[in-house]
């Protein structure tokens, strides 16, 4: 079954497939924004004996972006990244104790503009070792799977609205028990489930 899902994914990030954003399901022009700031997240699934299945974080309420927000493992590029894989490699080692020596990277998904000025590069990644998560105190309040099933389905993807910044925004959501998975994390998981399904 594992096989299957991981020659399933090589399949779907071979395929073209266009940039995502925040504003994808809004009207209008997306507005004016400075340079983005550059970005990688790690889409880390992993076989395990109850099936695949995919690491995400919560943040943790302290922090400057998206704090206490469901969100793929991953940050900034440094200067000294050979690209978005060593730096979502680099973020998931230093955020959840993901040994980067421990995942093969697959491709990666277009990139994806969000709302508060990041370029995330997507890198989709096959972990293969069992690791015991360590979520890092500063930046992580929780690390958590969900089966990769749930994951790559687009009929458990809702679209849903709130008011922000004086207007109705809409954005994807990805609710799985307890948590709700949104914004950028669900719009990126989205548009690779999108793939999947082709």
């Amino acid at each position: 079954m594992a096989e299957a899902v991981f020659a399933r994914l090589a399949a779907a990030l071979a395929r073209p497939g266009p940039a995502s954003s925040d504003f994808d399901l809004n009207p209008g022009d997306p507005p004016a924004m400075p340079a983005p700031t550059r970005a990688a997240v790690l889409i880390a699934v992993e076989a395990a004996p109850a099936g695949p299945r995919l690491w995400l974080t919560r943040r943790a309420p302290r922090m400057r972006h998206h704090a206490g927000q469901i969100a793929l493992p991953g940050g900034r590029l440094d200067p000294g990244d050979a690209g978005p894989g060593a730096a979502a490699l680099r973020e998931a080692e230093e955020e959840i104790g993901l040994p980067r020596t421990s995942v093969v990277i697959l491709g990666q998904l277009p990139e994806h503009d969000t709302v508060t000025g990041f370029r995330v590069a997507p890198v989709v990644g096959r972990v293969t070792a069992p690791f015991a998560p360590i979520p890092e105190p500063g930046e992580v309040a929780e690390v958590f799977a969900v089966p990769w099933d749930h994951v790559a389905d687009p009929a458990n993807y809702r679209v849903e609205a709130r008011h922000w910044r004086g207007s109705d925004r809409r954005y994807f959501t990805l609710p799985w028990g307890p948590y709700y998975i949104w914004g950028a994390t669900a719009r990126i998981l989205r548009g690779l489930a999108a793939r999947l399904d082709a």
